[in-house]
């Protein structure tokens, strides 16, 4: 290593070597990360400040010839009081609510079981882990084949289970099924993410503290409220917040399964924005659009912090 150093030190130009003798440790810090900050202010920033831009005008990117004018809040009035963006916020809403929900029960459930180390837990680990490592294109085309209900195997599953008839249902096809259909494929792919950090809460905790309850002949429900769930908490919340702001922004996996149909039971505030900005070429208001909801989460998202840091501090 010293080796190394040295024929570093004695490649580097003269000029350079004086200077940077000269210069402090967070100057020489400062100047091996500034690339890195231009580079993403310049792909994340400059993104945000031209379609804050574009949200005040009535730009199409279908017409880039045709003049571009000003047209204030209009956009963002039109949006408040359009009822499919309110449609889409409420099935947002449902998928969002429905399937933390789900995941973050059957996750930590799995987690409990999990974290008792039984013979071959490492080897059922990795087999439930296995959804998660899955593309969401991938699991939205694979669930398309397995939701057809002629040659779909849950219907079948479904028919041997109950006697019900495959073909007298459609997942992803009735208006009913459909919001529930999403809402199961979710859950089946992003269970094992919510398990992996509950796991990491449960591991936390330390041996001791169980060990103390045991003299203190506490029962194991009591051990559960006492001090797993409470010393789980934060996990069970840091859990909440990354699944929902991944689940607000969905676009890829709802996309190809039902493409936000039938009608627009399943159009999530993702996919109207597509159709806004794709289908429609609404530019400018697809722009307030996407500022709106990057809003949204960013506001909720930042109350959340704030009440996680509270409930750490206890």
């Amino acid at each position: 290593m010293s080796t190394l150093a040295e024929q570093a030190v004695a490649r580097t130009p003269r000029r350079f070597a004086l200077r940077f003798r000269g210069m402090s440790d967070r100057a020489i810090a400062w100047l091996f990360i500034t690339p890195s900050v231009l580079l993403l202010l310049a792909i994340n920033i400059f993104p945000l400040l031209w379609t804050i831009q574009l949200s005040f005008t009535n730009y199409r990117a279908n017409r880039p010839n045709a003049p571009i004018r000003y047209i204030g809040l209009d956009n963002y009035r039109n949006i408040l009081t359009d009822t499919e963006v309110w449609h889409a916020m409420q099935a947002t809403a449902h998928f969002v609510l429905w399937s933390i929900a789900l995941e973050l029960a059957l996750g930590f459930g799995l987690a409990l079981l999990i974290n008792r180390r039984f013979r071959g837990h490492s080897f059922w680990t990795t087999i439930i882990l296995l959804p998660m490592m899955l593309s969401p294109a991938v699991v939205g085309n694979f669930w398309t084949f397995l939701l057809q209900p002629q040659i779909g195997l849950f219907n079948s599953a479904i028919a041997v289970l109950t006697g019900v008839n495959p073909s007298s249902f459609q997942m992803i096809g009735d208006v009913a099924l459909a919001p529930w259909s999403i809402i199961m494929v979710d859950t089946w792919m992003w269970t094992p993410y919510v398990m992996l950090i509950c796991l990491a809460g449960l591991r936390s905790i330390p041996d001791y503290i169980y060990e103390a309850a045991e003299v203190d002949r506490a029962s194991p429900w009591r051990k559960f409220w006492s001090i797993t769930l409470p010393m789980v908490m934060p996990f069970l919340m840091l859990a909440i917040l990354f699944r929902a702001i991944e689940n607000f922004k969905m676009f890829d996996m709802v996309n190809l399964l039902t493409s936000g149909g039938p009608g627009s039971t399943t159009e999530v505030a993702s996919i109207t924005l597509k159709r806004e900005a794709f289908e429609k070429w609404r530019t400018g208001y697809s722009s307030a659009l996407a500022i709106i909801l990057f809003v949204t989460v960013f506001g909720a998202a930042n109350i959340y912090v704030k009440a996680l840091n509270r409930v750490k501090q206890r």
